[in-house]
């Protein structure tokens, strides 16, 4: 399996002069350093791959010893794209993604190990909130029907955590292609479901801390959540 860190953007919305990924943490380590090291315990360092685009010579000079996906695009694209670039370096594998702003509690990789393990599809989520301006889900039948900000009654949030098995990567590859420039990744994983059928579950995981860093409202609540 080969693990995937979004790191392209530029997050305008926190107001770095640097990537988001590596935004500090009050326990003097910043975003991605957690990310690093918790996937690093529990996987193998040496299948962890991040797509790169703003200012990416300082993520690449933090982390000297990873491999690198570059979106050259990074100023006009979202991580539909990002994520599309990474896919199509992996087409024969199990892949697990997050998103570079995620800070999470470790012990949330042990729940997903055991849905890797069956080879399960899933988004990650917390049915704890249900914020507007989340990506939210809806089910069918037992598995996530809808998947965008914009879904009514949402029975919780994407926490961007995420896996394909090798089954569904070239569907998932094939709906992400057909994504607009600025869509999140979240559109390809709906429209495959919706047009495509892929089978894709949502796994709770409402018991861990975890939160995405958009704003400088939700790193002053992450300082709060993750102490040392």
């Amino acid at each position: 399996m080969k693990i995937i860190i979004l790191a392209a953007g530029i997050g305008s919305r926190l107001g770095n002069p640097f990537p988001k990924p590596l935004t500090p943490l009050k326990d003097g380590k910043s975003i991605m350093e957690r990310q690093v090291e918790s996937l690093s315990e529990a996987f193998s360092v040496h299948d962890i791959s991040i797509v790169v685009g703003f200012k990416k010579d300082l993520i690449m000079e933090r982390f000297p010893d990873l491999t690198y996906i570059y979106n050259q695009y990074f100023d006009a694209t979202n991580t539909s794209k990002s994520l599309l670039k990474a896919l199509k370096k992996n087409q024969k594998e199990d892949v697990l993604w997050l998103n570079g702003d995620v800070i999470y509690e470790p012990a949330i990789l042990d729940v997903l190990k055991e849905e890797i393990r069956q080879k399960n599809s899933f988004v990650s989520v917390n049915t704890n909130r249900v914020a507007e301006e989340e990506v939210k889900y809806s089910l069918k039948n037992g598995s996530i029907h809808e998947l965008s900000k914009t879904v009514e009654n949402g029975l919780g949030e994407a926490v961007g955590i995420n896996y394909v098995s090798q089954n569904d990567v070239g569907l998932l590859i094939e709906h992400l292609e057909k994504c607009g420039e600025n869509d999140y990744f979240e559109r390809g994983i709906e429209t495959a479901i919706q047009e495509s059928g892929m089978n894709v579950k949502a796994v709770d995981i409402s018991q861990f801390r975890c939160m995405e860093v958009d704003f400088k409202e939700d790193l002053e609540a992450a300082n709060k959540i993750f102490k040392a």
